[in-house]
């Protein structure tokens, strides 16, 4: 039961940045330290969300689709 507990704070402390970056890690891009997210909403649909990720090493455009990969832009 106490790991049940500490499972439900890490998830409390979960940021947009936190779980973007996690996810383009995992599809082969590099965010040694995330500085921010911020949602584009003139991009995003309902189901397709599309935000912004800036990491101390590079910025991002991040499409996301229920059951998808992430579509990772670099962006200047």
């Amino acid at each position: 039961m106490g790991g049940l507990t500490v499972g439900r704070a890490q998830t409390a402390q979960e940021t947009p940045q936190s779980m973007l970056a996690a996810q383009i890690r995992m599809q082969g891009f590099a965010c040694d330290k995330p500085l921010g997210a911020v949602r584009d909403r003139q991009r995003s649909r309902p189901d397709h969300a599309v935000w912004v990720l800036k990491c101390s090493n590079a910025s991002y455009r991040v499409s996301r689709a229920p059951d998808m990969a992430a579509k990772v832009e670099t962006l200047r």
